[in-house]
């Protein structure tokens, strides 16, 4: 009877053991939550990556307050180099176009959208639909649409380092890879977008719609950053499309998670490339190269990372068996009798 009694009690404890970091990663959640809302409230929307990283990492803190070594560990040698990266790319990519030896391309990106569709589908688009000084419910989507780029990658990688750190890695190293041929391409092929083309009168007219939401929302100083740039901004950096090279990766690197999941990111996949031609940032062209770039990053990384695991396990199994694989004979160490492989 006292067997049993001390057997329940240490199953009770082993059960609240399991909820305490579950219930504490569900409240710093929810805290994380509303300070997120409070935030942007007052504050407005976020743009700045290395504000984003600094709000994530609290974040990141909050639900792992009951495992504060995993956290500090996790910031040091997964999000610290991830970000480091990311500014690099920020920090460069300003450069970019500056360089006399490669200037801004104009014309291949509207020869290619003029051979598919017969003119300039963000001419079109926004010829048929856009309106200045009048906000469409359609305008304020793609707005939103847009501004996502600069917080779901990181909002995705927290996720994954939260409840599946391997695909976090993984998902981090298709970021990168991602994130560095988009920035050679720009290097070596600045390209011009087409509200930038529209200014010069190389093609009809294409507003930055983008700007003008702000201006309708009554927030004049984003407008002004929007339209002005920044320090790492870079107007000539065009091709191929990251903002909607991510959400392509999101898709590829989710599919095998269900139909809910493909569902999902292909909708926003597809919102963010019809977004990005009719706020008038990029051609059609460029979001082609961007499904291009993402798909072929995906498939790179994955197969690296599969080589290296059918290293690693080579590696193991000749250590620890004695088995050389695609040899299937080696010398046993302690008897120096040949082993045959299974």
């Amino acid at each position: 009877m006292g067997g049993s009694a001390s057997q329940a009690l240490d199953a009770v404890r082993r059960h609240r053991a399991q909820l305490d970091p579950k219930r504490s990663a569900l409240i710093g959640l929810a805290i994380f939550l509303a300070g997120s809302l409070l935030l942007i409230a007052f504050n407005g929307i976020m743009l700045s990556r290395d504000l984003v990283f600094l709000w994530l990492l609290i974040g990141l803190l909050l639900v792992s307050a009951a495992d504060l070594r995993g956290w500090a560990r996790g910031v040091i040698f997964d999000w610290l180099p991830f970000f480091a990266a990311l500014l690099a790319y920020d920090l460069l990519r300003g450069l970019v176009g500056n360089n006399p030896l490669f200037e801004p391309h104009v014309y291949p990106q509207i020869d290619v959208d003029e051979f598919i569709f017969g003119g300039i589908p963000a001419v079109d688009l926004q010829a048929s639909l856009y309106e200045a000084g009048t906000l469409h419910w359609y305008d304020v989507a793609t707005w939103a649409t847009y501004l996502t780029h600069f917080f779901v990658v990181f909002a995705i990688a927290a996720v994954l380092w939260r409840v599946a750190r391997p695909k976090f890695i993984q998902f981090r190293a298709m970021v990168l890879t991602l994130t560095a041929a988009a920035f050679v391409t720009y290097a070596l092929f600045p390209a011009v977008p087409p509200w930038m083309a529209s200014e010069d009168g190389v093609i009809g007219p294409v507003t930055r719609v983008v700007g003008g939401v702000w201006d309708e929302l009554g927030i004049g100083p984003a407008a002004q950053i929007w339209n002005r740039g920044s320090t790492f901004a870079n107007e000539v950096a065009a091709i191929p499309s990251l903002h909607t090279a991510y959400p392509v990766l999101f898709l590829c690197f989710f599919w095998s998670s269900g139909m809910r999941a493909r569902i999902l990111c292909g909708a926003y996949a597809v919102a963010m490339s019809f977004t990005l031609v009719y706020t008038g940032e990029h051609y059609v062209a460029d979001v082609i190269l961007g499904w291009l770039y993402a798909f072929v990053a995906f498939v790179a990384v994955r197969a690296a990372f599969a080589w290296r695991s059918r290293r690693t396990a080579e590696r193991i199994l000749t250590a620890e068996v004695g088995v050389v694989p695609g040899i299937g004979l080696v010398a046993n160490e302690s008897t120096e009798e040949p082993v045959r492989a299974t």
